[in-house]
């Protein structure tokens, strides 16, 4: 063989190697399309800044005792496991992926971490591989197939925008304060208006079209069994059901309420009284009232097996009651010890 067919074969075989490394780094780069049907988290967890986000039998949560840092369990609450050094919310999982508004800077060694105050991140579904999509501050998220929607604030007001889990694809839906929480498999939303009214619409995500249902006056709407969930903004907050089928609006407390989420039989929420407020529950038509625990409580996430609840002004220590069974109350101490033995 002489010296110039040498120098071909050395050269093409360069040239291959190089294309293979090409296809193999592509390969891995690619984003995977998330399955049709797929809604990132429930519209009450979502509702309560998605804390608690329960995918393919993993929950995801932010941990309160580690600075809101991302930890994945059981459902039942073990195998506690830090996925992301860095404080997360708005929790959504999909396909292989999370997504999750960032909200302060993190450079602390971990699975993944970005440097970066404000963004909304995809990651994998063990923490790793994470990806900047926006830098905008994101006040609420929600993934409805291969898209994320979600609304930002800038110097001009609110904007509602939606995105492509690649990053590609970003478009302004409104400067308007839309909440796509309520999204059902078949990629149809309920959400209140905000821009003249605050009555009852379907957005139908795959034509972009929108129409009214109802003429109430409604805030978190959440769909269950035939059934709008939601806060009477006009009678000081209390909670009611409206049937969609019926045209029916059934009153389930007096009470103003500042947060509530469904969870079996029973809806949680958090009384706002000067004097007595307190987590409660009822049930689903509004019979049974009690109160679980006196005090003022915010983001109640439910998960397949327990209710989680925090202090107002504290976040911790973080509370929780099973779905299911007597309705007592208790500390998740195994949250706090898991984030003792990553310090």
């Amino acid at each position: 063989m002489n010296t110039k067919l040498k120098k071909i074969l050395i050269a093409l075989g360069i040239v291959f190697v190089f294309a293979l490394l090409m296809i193999v780094y592509l390969y891995t780069r690619r984003v995977s399309p998330i399955p049709a049907g797929t809604v990132g988290n429930t519209a009450g967890n979502a509702n309560n800044n998605g804390m608690f986000c329960e995918y393919n039998g993993i929950v995801y949560f932010s941990n309160p005792y580690d600075n809101g840092s991302l930890y994945s369990m059981n459902p039942d609450g073990t195998h506690l496991k830090k996925l992301i050094t860095a404080n997360v919310s708005n929790i959504n999982a999909g396909g292989k992926y999370l997504f999750y508004n960032q909200n302060v800077a993190s450079g602390t060694p971990g699975l993944g971490y970005l440097r970066s105050s404000h963004a909304l991140c995809r990651a994998k579904l063990d923490g790793s591989g994470v990806t900047n999509l926006s830098s905008d501050l994101i006040f609420n998220l929600q993934l409805i197939d291969n898209y994320l929607y979600y609304l930002t604030s800038t110097k001009n007001g609110p904007e509602f925008y939606k995105i492509k889990i690649d990053r590609s694809g970003k478009e302004l839906l409104g400067k308007v304060s839309y909440n796509f929480a309520c999204a059902m498999e078949d990629g149809t939303v309920y959400h209140p208006g905000t821009e003249t009214n605050h009555y009852l619409y379907r957005y139908d995500t795959k034509t972009g079209s929108s129409s009214m249902v109802w003429a109430g006056n409604l805030w978190y709407p959440l769909y269950d069994n035939g059934y709008i969930y939601y806060m009477d903004v006009e009678n000081n907050y209390r909670l009611c059901r409206y049937s969609l089928s019926e045209n029916v609006v059934e009153v389930l407390t007096r009470d103003r309420v500042d947060c509530f989420n469904l969870a079996g039989d029973y809806i949680y929420y958090q009384k706002n009284s000067s004097t007595e407020p307190a987590m409660k529950r009822m049930r689903l038509d509004g019979s049974a009232p009690e109160i679980l625990k006196s005090g003022n409580f915010t983001h109640i996430s439910v998960t397949s097996e327990y209710v989680y609840f925090q202090p107002f002004e504290s976040l911790v220590p973080l509370y929780r009651i099973p779905v299911n069974g007597y309705p007592e109350v208790s500390t998740f101490d195994e949250a706090m010890q898991a984030a003792l033995k990553t310090k």
